[in-house]
């Protein structure tokens, strides 16, 4: 096991298994939840080898580790021996020790924003697969004469579907996790959404009651509000029906009380939601898009820092559903994480110390790639004036992305150099993904540049200041 002896060494900073309630991860980071902040060492954990950084929240410690997370994630669950079990058990358990952090509006942000993180990211990488198949099926059509109604090509259609058609089954299903119900109910529900003679489908009634003609395929918050019903008639019959009968009845009493609920109440609420967040993101980008894209491309590392780009990423998926494309959360991330990779270049090209220098050399193609975490924190972090860099960087680009409309046409985290084609359109054509280089270029460039001269002028003032 690679992280065997980082798992060993955080689980005991970590006050042993008996501290911890729950454990997760994200793309980058190991999530873990405590009961008692008092045997909680941080500064211990931050000496650990592997551990690039950490983010302190409440009832959380996030191990940032880097794109490994998940073989890290699997070896601390072998290592501390903790299991879904232990979770479930130990989630009732109130905290020993209680943080004295207010319950203000950035609490609430955070709370969502790792809601959020918990039920989408998992799904992540189907939409990921599903998007860019699609953009390499559009190449293939447009400018290789590959029939549309070629095996190749249906194929290619079929996988994109399986990502985004049945996004309702696996947010149903990773909703419900969250929700410590049973996941299988969740994904049950999706089906049901998704399924033909629901999905679309015309004339359809319960007991005398209309339900809504709509589309349910690759939608999102229906099923997401049908499982929080399902969570609260779950725990009520929970309570009254007779041990003996409850594994067949409460599942079926469940399904009889929520599906009316989500069909006829929640599911056209939360499709127009979904418009509505849609129409938000089109009017914020007519009118302040050339401001509000580069000032939020230069928030966009703190948020990531602070975990509040999450609570972001609902707006995304809103705008993928009901517009078809996102111009926001994917491009501002997008700008931010090339911006990140352009000073750790930068900073790397001023190194003297070949070791240093080459690590910084893969923090940075990493960052270029999506993932920012060990640049950030690795390098740029602890020489906060090349942050400058990045900001500029991020502004410029974000003008030239806010002023002519740059679009991401998936929805999906780490976006960098090897996503670039999110910005593929529908119908194969290239100028978005022309504005997109243009983008990496302006980003890349200035955030290069001015890094470097950031850095030469540091280097030049304390050569200046040190004594002779």
């Amino acid at each position: 096991m690679k992280f065997k002896k980082m798992s060993e060494q955080i689980l005991n900073n970590m006050g042993g298994v008996s501290n911890i309630t729950h454990v997760e991860h994200c793309a980058t980071r190991l999530r873990i939840h405590y009961k008692s902040k008092q045997e909680v060492h941080e500064e211990e954990i931050k000496k650990i080898e592997n551990v690039v950084g950490i983010v302190s929240k409440t009832g959380q410690l996030q191990v940032i580790i880097g794109p490994s997370v998940h073989e890290a994630y699997k070896d601390f669950m072998e290592v501390s021996q903790f299991d879904a079990k232990d979770s479930d058990k130990h989630s009732e358990e109130k905290p020993i020790e209680e943080t004295d952090e207010k319950k203000n509006f950035l609490y609430y942000v955070n709370k969502f924003g790792n809601f959020s993180a918990a039920i989408f990211m998992p799904v992540v990488p189907a939409l990921i697969v599903g998007g860019l198949i699609l953009a390499i099926k559009n190449l293939l059509v447009n400018y290789f004469n590959v029939p549309m109604e070629s095996g190749t090509a249906l194929l290619m259609t079929a996988i994109f579907s399986a990502g985004f058609s049945f996004l309702p089954v696996y947010l149903g299903y990773t909703t419900a996790k969250r929700l410590k119900i049973e996941p299988v109910m969740g994904a049950f529900l999706g089906c049901l959404l998704v399924s033909q003679n629901i999905s679309g489908a015309t004339k359809l009634d319960f007991i005398g009651i209309s339900i809504p003609n709509i589309d349910y395929n690759g939608s999102i918050l229906p099923v997401i509000m049908g499982v929080f019903v399902m969570y609260y008639i779950d725990r009520l019959l929970e309570k009254v029906i007779p041990e003996a009968i409850k594994y067949f009845l409460k599942p079926l009493l469940t399904m009889v009380l929520v599906v009316p609920i989500v069909l006829i109440i929640l599911g056209p609420l939360g499709t127009n939601l979904s418009v509505y967040a849609g129409n938000a993101v089109m009017f914020l980008m007519d009118t302040v898009g050339g401001i509000a894209l580069p000032f939020l491309s230069a928030l966009y590392p703190y948020m990531v820092m602070l975990g509040f780009d999450k609570a972001l990423s609902p707006i995304g998926f809103a705008a993928v559903e009901s517009l078809g494309y996102d111009p926001v959360y994917v491009v501002m991330g997008f700008i931010s994480n090339l911006c990140i990779g352009g000073t750790a270049l930068a900073v790397a090209t001023s190194m003297k110390d070949k070791g240093k220098k080459g690590m910084t050399y893969s923090f940075a193609f990493t960052a270029l790639c999506g993932v920012t975490e060990p640049a950030f924190y690795g390098a740029l972090i602890s020489r906060p004036k090349v942050l400058i860099g990045t900001a500029a960087g991020a502004v410029s680009a974000g003008l030239v992305a806010g002023v002519f409309g740059l679009k991401s046409y998936v929805m999906g985290f780490c976006p960098g150099l090897l996503t670039a084609l999110f910005f593929v359109e529908p119908d194969g054509k290239m100028g978005n993904m022309i504005l997109a280089a243009i983008v990496v270029l302006v980003a890349v460039t200035v955030s290069f540049v001015v890094t470097k001269i950031i850095v030469a002028k540091t280097e030049s003032s304390e050569t200046i200041e040190t004594p002779g």
